[in-house]
């Protein structure tokens, strides 16, 4: 399977960006086979100041870190959502009807979304209300759906459990009861196996008043036997009583064709409930994964243009580039670079790779190299953090 971790660099501009993009290039996935590399192109974005550039870098750690856990959450909940078929998860993750390795090597700005003439602020503000949106929405959606689904469950674990706790509505027949009766009644008693005989020699004696040969064995489950027994309504409490004493466990049961209608309804309107909302719920999962998976790549696309500008001053002059590594040779790729760029800084070359604290380049704790990085690995299936 293809290595989903890709390394989002830049680095400032030789004479040209044509020429810092070659040479990275060159020496990377022409002489080495160490990565498959992409330029990664980002509109002329608004600079706006210093100090706002060094805020706007601690903002955009943290909204990078929501945007991908809220992302994360959508793939998450669809693949819940789609049970069974949870193997069709990958071919539903798409962004912009494409896979997200394709989204990603061939991003492009949306600027419909994103409109460029807005501040980078105003475009880090939009992409937040809209992801803190979908995530509301997906919390009503799921709560709504889960309740649907866990009362269902319970329904069905009433039709299919043990005799000792199912719905016996569906097994039992009008037939098996005296209807009418001023008198007389017919209970529903379970029965262990190993105690067939044992009730067989009972039940007429449990207590006075029991219609001799009155009971019939109806249904029978991995552990249990349901047997009907007909007697006087005056004796009820002492039978079950004595019924108890012998583990023969007396269910309590009416029976009501209109009830028994009304509960196979019940189960069917379920059912029905759950298939209706699933067509509709998948599909804005879908939707909605795909705009969460485009702000994620959106953010981190201002991150790479504020952390260059901020490394590597004005004019803006610097090459983006996303290189997708071999997954043999990543320390031997990251030498190559760390050898590239080691001349942009010189605290870096003793220990590329060291945690180092930056105070407001949004630099601490994470791995600090002599040219911007950021890492993003696009399986949304497996719990892949940064």
């Amino acid at each position: 399977m293809a290595s989903t971790e890709y390394w989002l660099i830049s680095a400032p501009g030789d004479k040209t960006c044509q020429q810092t993009w070659e040479k990275m290039n060159n020496l990377t996935a022409v002489q080495n086979q160490l990565s498959v590399n992409h330029k990664f192109n980002l509109p002329d974005l608004k600079v706006g100041t210093l100090d706002q550039l060094v805020g706007l870098s601690d903002d955009l750690a943290k909204l990078d870190t929501y945007v991908e856990t809220v992302t994360r959450k959508m793939a998450g909940y669809l693949g819940e959502v789609l049970e069974d078929q949870r193997d069709k998860l990958p071919e539903n993750l798409l962004a912009n009807q494409m896979d997200l390795a394709t989204y990603l090597t061939k991003f492009q700005w949306e600027m419909a979304k994103f409109p460029i003439k807005q501040s980078l602020k105003g475009i880090v503000d939009s992409i937040n209300n809209q992801v803190t949106q979908i995530e509301n929405d997906l919390k009503s959606k799921s709560s709504n759906y889960n309740n649907l689904k866990s009362n269902l469950a319970n329904m069905e674990r009433k039709q299919t459990g043990s005799l000792l706790t199912r719905n016996l509505g569906d097994l039992v027949k009008k037939q098996d009861f005296v209807q009418n009766s001023e008198y007389l009644v017919t209970l529903l008693v379970v029965v262990p196996k190993a105690f067939y005989q044992d009730w067989q020699a009972k039940y007429e004696h449990l207590a006075e008043m029991v219609v001799p040969r009155s009971s019939k064995l109806i249904f029978e489950d991995h552990d249990h036997g349901l047997f009907t027994v007909t007697l006087f309504f005056k004796v009820v409490d002492e039978y079950k009583l004595h019924a108890r004493e012998n583990k023969f466990v007396v269910r309590e049961f009416t029976y009501n064709e209109e009830e028994l209608t009304a509960g196979k309804n019940e189960l069917s309107k379920l059912i029905n409930d759950k298939k209706k909302h699933f067509g509709p719920l998948v599909r804005w999962l879908k939707v909605n994964f795909s705009e969460c998976f485009i702000c994620w790549i959106h953010v981190k696309a201002i991150r790479v243009f504020v952390e260059s500008v901020l490394r590597y001053g004005l004019p803006v002059n610097f090459q983006a580039i996303l290189v997708h590594p071999n997954k043999k040779g990543l320390k031997r790729l990251r030498d190559s670079l760390n050898q590239l760029y080691s001349h942009l800084d010189s605290s870096a070359t003793g220990g590329a790779g060291d945690i180092v604290d930056i105070p407001g380049l949004g630099f601490n704790m994470s791995e600090y190299y002599p040219y911007v990085y950021f890492k993003i690995n696009t399986d949304m299936i497996g719990d892949h953090r940064n």
